[in-house]
């Protein structure tokens, strides 16, 4: 049986009663998503790798119980968001960082979104102008516009009132239009 050919959920069934080789082909389908998700969130491509593994960990324990195996994509995101934010607010004190560690990480994101489908020149003009933002905006409107999140999910992930989520991500929109106005005159003048 060549497991490439299998269904998402049959694969589940065999990773349920511990194939490893069903486990890979599993791992292999969604460890670049699963590892964009956290990199946009922690923004450090060692901390993102580790969570995404360590996600992927926990969902192979789990799996039982998973009720619908045609959902095991949005839960196995939906882990790797909890952890990724769970990582952040833990390091959140640390906001000291050498500038060489910033050059770094700008780069390491740089290349992942070079190696993504990213095209479009607006579209990187808004993800570089998102890395300028407040973390709370960045990650509000991360969670809303690319990973798709409505307002309550939000509330649940990032723990506040949904008040306060539709402000923050209504302010976050507003500083990124007022960011990208100059980029975006530029772009049409040269």
């Amino acid at each position: 049986m060549i497991l490439t050919d299998q269904n998402t959920e049959q694969l589940l069934n065999l990773c349920d009663s511990g194939n490893q080789q069903a486990q890979m082909e599993i791992y292999n389908r969604y460890y670049k998503a699963m590892y964009n998700t956290s990199l946009r969130i922690v923004r450090d491509s060692f901390e993102a790798e580790d969570i995404m593994q360590e996600s992927f960990l926990t969902a192979f324990s789990k799996l039982s119980t998973l009720n619908e195996k045609a959902t095991f994509g949005a839960w196995l995101k939906r882990i790797v968001i909890n952890n990724s934010i769970q990582y952040y607010k833990k390091n959140k004190a640390k906001k000291e960082e050498s500038l060489d560690n910033k050059i770094y990480k700008l780069k390491i994101a740089d290349e992942v979104y070079e190696e993504s489908n990213h095209t479009n020149q607006k579209a990187k003009m808004v993800l570089e102008c998102m890395k300028d933002l407040k973390s709370n905006y960045r990650t509000g409107l991360t969670l809303h516009l690319i990973e798709g999140y409505d307002y309550e999910e939000i509330c649940e992930i990032m723990e506040i009132s949904y008040a306060n989520c539709r402000t923050m991500i209504s302010r976050a929109k507003e500083s990124l239009r007022k960011n990208l106005q100059p980029l975006e005159k530029s772009l049409y003048e040269g």
